[in-house]
């Protein structure tokens, strides 16, 4: 649409894409990594790096058993990221966003896990990082910058990059960016400290946390999206 003299453009915001969601998702996504990684045998939920690194290491001690605790969640994380883009392409119109449905499925998913005991780790490990690929593959963007909730290199990568080309032009623009991605890395931390904390009283019940939080984000997701001037 062009902009024509004395008039200004509207363009219509996804609540999936805004600022609350996000923040919202970001604690559920610190709690997530923090549960998997001190109640369930310390594997990672979000950081596959550090997930494929302990692979390698103890392939490379020949200690089969302990590189498959991580190899699964790795491939349940990449099944999440290939389940919501199927669904993204399958569900175009509808009464809900195709992203609510995601929130829907990681719900169920991380509901089943508070439920099963530390015997089952393993398989409690591969629910959690199909819910968090499911996650990082649909939330991936706040008004039109690219950002994630179940991990931090990203975004101190760019909030880093914003903060420097503020210090270097003084443009605001840039320090507004850079306040999103650190305010979000913030969230993801005060999540897991969170999670940390209700964890020494409701042990697997603990993930009830992230939960509420993922129910609290799709709800909000009902909101009518604003309008913002371009």
């Amino acid at each position: 649409m062009m902009k024509h003299k004395g008039q200004t453009l509207q363009k219509k915001l996804q609540m999936s894409e805004s600022i609350p969601v996000y923040v919202i998702l970001a604690l559920s996504g610190g709690c997530m990594d923090a549960y998997s990684y001190l109640y369930r045998d310390m594997v990672f939920a979000n950081a596959q790096t550090g997930n494929m690194l302990l692979f390698g290491v103890h392939l490379a001690e020949r200690n089969i058993p302990e590189a498959l605790k991580y190899l699964w969640p790795i491939l349940a994380f990449t099944l999440g990221i290939m389940l919501a883009d199927y669904i993204r392409i399958k569900i175009q119109n509808g009464h809900i966003h195709w992203r609510q449905i995601i929130l829907v499925i990681e719900i169920l998913v991380l509901f089943s896990v508070c439920w099963l005991p530390q015997a089952y780790n393993g398989l409690a490990n591969a629910l959690i990082s199909l819910a968090c690929g499911l996650q990082v593959e649909s939330f991936r963007s706040v008004e039109g910058n690219s950002i994630a909730t179940t991990m931090c290199i990203g975004n101190l990568r760019s909030g880093t990059y914003n903060l420097d080309k503020y210090i270097q032009t003084r443009q605001p623009e840039y320090l507004s960016k850079a306040a999103v991605y650190y305010g979000i890395i913030l969230f993801f931390v005060i999540g897991a400290i969170i999670e940390s904390a209700l964890l020494k009283t409701f042990s697997e019940k603990a993930l009830f946390f992230s939960v509420g939080m993922l129910l609290v984000a799709c709800l909000l997701m009902f909101k009518q999206p604003q309008e913002e001037n371009v």
